[in-house]
């Protein structure tokens, strides 16, 4: 009898401890792997990405939405929970656990937050237009050329473009919520992440609810104006933000980085 007989055998054998076979395990699912597929190295900036606000994970959707636009092109048409799957992969190889542990932590924050403040003025929290937007500045975002966006701005030194672009009651409701917020959190006494480690007075616009407003007005109304002016600093892929207001003044923080 050969030696590889005898293993062969011993491996096909159920296991047992002396009183009898015991049943064989089944193994458990494989992890996906996806060693065929190579991201791209620059973005694809004609690629929409899909949102994935609603998708419950310890990565920020912002992570996925940027990630999608560097995909191989054999996966810009499956599922939405096919590319999150070979996302989450790739992040769970190159996304320090730190980080990660640090983005969920966070989530959670803004979770709790988000359930407790009600909102004072709504109609902030989607984005509309015509309320948000002077005439000029949406004329040119819709005509979407480099003419048009050059006819309604100055440019006072190279590379400093000004414009008009809010409607004054956007931004006096604006500054209604977040002084309504500012006033919840000091009430509740809620514990609240300020926006940087130089201002202790100030608030994260989306840790109370603007995240979606805000991405939407990144996406459709300054990306446009980015692409154009500042294409070779990223301006053609931008994918996060950082909304937030601080306030100065006595008793307050007087400067910044003070």
């Amino acid at each position: 009898m050969s030696l590889e007989g005898t293993v062969e055998r011993r491996e096909g054998s159920p296991a047992g401890n002396g009183n009898g076979p015991v049943a064989k395990q089944p193994a458990p699912p494989a992890r996906p792997t996806y060693g065929d597929r190579r991201l791209r190295l620059n973005p694809n900036t004609e690629h929409k990405p899909e949102r994935y606000d609603d998708v419950q994970s310890e990565y920020d959707s912002v992570i996925f939405s940027s990630l999608e636009r560097h995909l191989p092109p054999s996966m810009l048409d499956v599922s939405r929970d096919a590319k999150v799957e070979f996302m989450k992969e790739i992040l769970s190889r190159y996304l320090p656990e730190g980080e990660r542990n640090r983005v969920q932590r966070h989530k959670e924050y803004r979770k709790k937050l988000m359930s407790a403040y009600q909102p004072l003025h709504k109609e902030l929290y989607s984005l509309h237009p015509s309320a948000f937007f002077v005439p000029s500045f949406l004329k040119a975002i819709n005509d979407n050329t480099e003419e048009s966006f050059r006819n309604f701005l100055c440019e006072p030194s190279p590379g400093i473009y000004t414009f008009p672009m809010f409607q004054p009651s956007f931004c006096e409701l604006l500054l209604d919520e977040v002084e309504n917020f500012e006033k919840w959190v000091s009430t509740v006494k809620f514990k609240i992440m300020r926006p940087n480690t130089m201002n202790k007075y100030g608030a994260v616009l989306d840790d109370f609810g603007l995240e979606a407003m805000l991405n939407k007005l990144i996406e459709e109304f300054v990306s446009p104006l980015a692409k154009v002016f500042f294409p070779d600093v990223g301006g053609s892929t931008l994918d996060s933000h950082h909304g937030f207001v601080v306030e100065y003044g006595k008793d307050k923080d007087v400067e910044l980085g003070n």
